[in-house]
């Protein structure tokens, strides 16, 4: 069955999973994973390129809404490791991922006349399992 998007929840603990904090209101993330592509030579192929699977990393940038003035501290979490947890309302690791992640960016806008948001940039430190 289909999911919407609030049914997946972005979970962050600063104390290696001791405790969860769902992340600020969020209101849409993004999970990215990749890995690298390292070309090979090949005796049998000259025409076409071939290659083989290198290392993996993965990031996950979130979106949310500023919903305490004390929200607005959040920007000094840069540069500090997480845990992370991306699944459903209730976690489970079989249908979840989580793994150890820097919290690369964080920004809030405040713009007069709206509603005050702001984003985080995970970069993942290891493995998301």
């Amino acid at each position: 069955m289909a999911q919407v998007g609030n049914n997946i929840i972005v979970y962050v603990s600063e104390n290696n999973g001791t405790s969860w904090t769902a992340v600020a209101a969020t209101r849409s993330d993004e999970l990215q994973a990749e890995a690298e592509l390292i070309e090979k030579a090949s005796a049998s192929q000259q025409a076409w390129k071939e290659y083989v699977a290198g290392r993996k990393s993965w990031g996950l940038t979130v979106s949310w809404l500023v919903v305490n003035v004390a929200d607005i501290r959040n920007v000094l979490k840069v540069g500090t490791r997480v845990k992370i947890r991306v699944g459903g309302r209730t976690f489970s690791s079989s249908a979840g991922v989580e793994g150890y992640a820097y919290v690369r960016t964080c920004k809030t806008t405040h713009t007069r006349g709206n509603i005050a948001n702001g984003s985080f940039a995970f970069v993942g430190d290891g493995a998301l399992t």
